[in-house]
């Protein structure tokens, strides 16, 4: 394969250190495949700039008021390194990363089906060697590839991933597998006081790759915030999308909560302050 997951030359088991040549590959790729999604990017540089690339484990940290929130599990777990066996599949090992709790786990079956990749060949350099990577099919010219090159191909592969992924999660199958992660509170909880701990599902805010992170809703206040981990706040939002958490309210609607009745009133020295 492209590098190996243990080491060699791709490192995968350390995106924060892509090479800036990979990013701007990759900007070039899209400017010329969709320039929609160009003139998105251009209006929000300001959030693309928090984005490293289609890594989804960038080092770039979240605003001040997000790091100092960071859970304890996070700040304690270590990155997967993907080298404990040749057993685990690169889906497997995606999905186990830091940062990536997010994500769900796509059927190989669903990969495979042209008819789900539609499009996607435009969106995505080496597109080819990045859907082998992802289904674990070894290439045949892998060994021919230059260093920089193999990591181009994995970054590639974790923004195909990205993309399929938002297409999955729209669907039966993938939707029971976000409910079950949404059961677990893998998405977090909305930190507003009066929504009382509710669990929250991952958003993005725009449909385009790499034009914002990825946020996390709440179907209580029907608000969004930044996710808890900086980790998981470097993901891009378009591998969630704009429609998932909402057809996911829509699906399974017993799970809709009731809005909060209760909300904070200001007050000095014990009066309400006048509106005005």
């Amino acid at each position: 394969m492209h590098g190996g997951r243990g080491g060699g030359g791709g490192g995968k088991g350390e995106m924060m250190d892509r090479p800036r040549m990979i990013n701007d590959a990759l900007d070039m790729h899209l400017e010329k495949s969709s320039p929609s999604t160009s003139r998105g990017r251009d209006g929000k540089a300001k959030e693309k700039e928090r984005i490293s690339g289609p890594s989804t484990s960038s080092g770039k940290s979240q605003p001040e008021n997000n790091s100092d929130e960071e859970s304890e599990t996070d700040s304690e777990e270590s990155d997967v390194s993907g080298s404990d066996g040749d057993d685990t599949s690169w889906i497997s090992w995606f999905c186990n990363l830091r940062g990536n709790e997010f994500f769900c786990e796509v059927d190989d079956e669903y990969i495979q089906d042209d008819f789900n990749l539609c499009g996607l060949s435009s969106q995505v350099p080496c597109f080819d060697y990045a859907l082998d990577l992802i289904l674990d099919v070894d290439s045949s010219h892998s060994d021919m590839f230059t260093e920089e090159h193999n990591e181009l191909v994995e970054s590639a592969a974790e923004m195909l991933y990205g993309l399929i992924h938002v297409r999955y999660i729209l669907t039966s199958k993938g939707m029971a597998a976000m409910l079950e992660k949404y059961k677990n509170y893998d998405f977090g909880r909305c930190p507003r006081v009066y929504c009382c701990g509710q669990p929250c599902l991952p958003v993005g805010q725009s449909d385009i790759p790499r034009s914002s992170t990825v946020k996390i809703y709440c179907p209580k206040c029907e608000d969004t915030y930044y996710p808890r981990s900086k980790y998981q706040g470097n993901v891009d939002g378009a591998y969630y999308g704009t429609t998932f958490p909402h057809l996911f309210l829509m699906t399974y609607g017993h799970l809709k909560p009731q809005k909060p009745t209760t909300s904070y009133v200001p007050r000095v020295f014990g009066f309400k302050i006048h509106k005005s």
